[in-house]
């Protein structure tokens, strides 16, 4: 099957972030909102000029509807589809099409949660399998415990290499304002963290925050009149292969080995070409998971890779440049924020850890327990 996905006829023209970290007395809803207000204003916009929009919010199944209400508009497509984390690519996938078809012209993408101030803990999967619950997993770190248990017998993968993903997030946080968490973080240090699920400790799991982001999107015609350098959706894909972890194929490979490829082709670009990949880094694992079924390396060659300071600020290749999941910020679900800093990369406003003349970035969605993934290429507009 030929896919045509629109390549290059819509654009990110605003990103914004709020509420990154502790946003006590905030709701969820009232986050999504401030973050979208803001993201409007980025390109001269107001809630009223929104007639496309996408949201999930975790406590409300009608999300959709309850946020059209708050921002007092009536979109003309509305889309409120959860897979968890990975949502906000899925969106992105759709406002492209969207837009395209001439169904909305201005689209807005917003997420929110006070899952720190609210509950102050890693949430579990709501639905528990009625296989695994007599077990009493920790879920989700148990699923990917698992998995990161299954790489290390597999391929040899060490503690160590997943402790070289969480101090390069650090060491990209220690570059970013807006990050959590900022203190140094060594290999010592990770080592001794305090152990949560074998053999993840604390520091190869995501923090606890609240937070919102969105991003609006618009026409490529629309988007050069108003945004000084829109960042162009030039690639898109999706793929699922289970929900409960016990059915997923294999622990080592997930969905994006097979989805990579395909928003590769609709973009017209392959992973040597990328200068920026932002991952949902729910867990260490994820990213050495995510760069193999990406194509950066070999099935197995993760570990490997990331050594050495590979992904770290001043390594060959750019990865979580806000700090990720694991140090900058993760309310409940984290894959806006993946757009948002691929948005930010692209048009260069990222100050001391922006990366030189970057051109083209993966932001990419994880939903679920390694069950659902997406990803967006994105390109600055010298890759049109």
């Amino acid at each position: 099957m030929h896919e045509r996905f629109p390549r290059g006829r819509s654009a990110v023209v605003g990103a914004a972030t709020f509420g990154c970290g502790e946003a006590p007395g905030w709701s969820n809803m009232e986050l999504a909102h401030q973050a979208g207000v803001m993201a409007l204003a980025q390109a001269g916009l107001l809630p009223r000029d929104v007639d496309g929009l996408f949201t999930c919010i975790m406590d409300e199944a009608l999300s959709g509807l309850s946020f059209a209400e708050t921002l007092g508009v009536h979109p003309r497509f509305l889309d409120n589809n959860r897979t968890g984390g990975s949502s906000f690519q899925v969106h992105a996938m759709l406002a492209a099409m969207a837009l395209d078809a001439g169904l909305c012209e201005v689209a807005l993408i917003a997420y929110g949660s006070n899952q720190r101030s609210a509950a102050g803990k890693l949430v579990q999967s709501s639905r528990p399998s009625p296989w695994e619950a007599p077990y009493k997993p920790l879920r989700p770190i148990s699923s990917y415990a698992l998995a990161a248990a299954r790489h290390m017998h597999q391929y040899g993968t060490t503690k160590e290499q997943l402790g070289e993903v969480a101090i390069a997030a650090r060491r990209w946080a220690q570059l970013n304002p807006e990050a959590f968490v900022r203190e140094p973080l060594s290999m010592d240090d990770y080592l001794r963290a305090r152990p949560v699920a074998d053999p993840f400790n604390v520091r190869d799991c995501c923090l606890v925050t609240d937070g919102a982001a969105a991003v609006v999107m618009t026409r490529a015609d629309r988007a050069r009149d108003i945004c000084p350098r829109p960042v162009y959706v030039l690639g898109a894909a999706q793929g699922t292969t289970h929900r409960e972890i016990a059915s997923m194929p294999d622990l080592t490979v997930t969905a994006l080995a097979e989805a990579a490829p395909r928003a590769y082709a609709q973009a017209g670009v392959s992973p040597k070409d990328i200068d920026v990949v932002e991952l949902y880094d729910a867990f260490t694992i994820n990213t050495i998971l995510f760069l193999e079924d990406l194509g950066f390396c070999a099935k197995g060659e993760g570990g490997a890779f990331v050594s050495g300071g590979r992904i770290a600020p001043g390594g060959a290749l750019a990865v979580n440049t806000n700090g990720g999941g694991l140090s900058c910020v993760h309310p409940g679900m984290y894959g806006l924020f993946t757009i948002v800093e691929a948005t930010r990369q692209l048009m260069g406003q990222c100050g001391d850890r922006q990366v030189k003349n970057a051109q083209l970035a993966i932001a990419q969605g994880n939903g679920g327990e390694l069950s659902h993934e997406a990803l967006l290429v994105l390109g600055s507009p010298e890759t049109l």
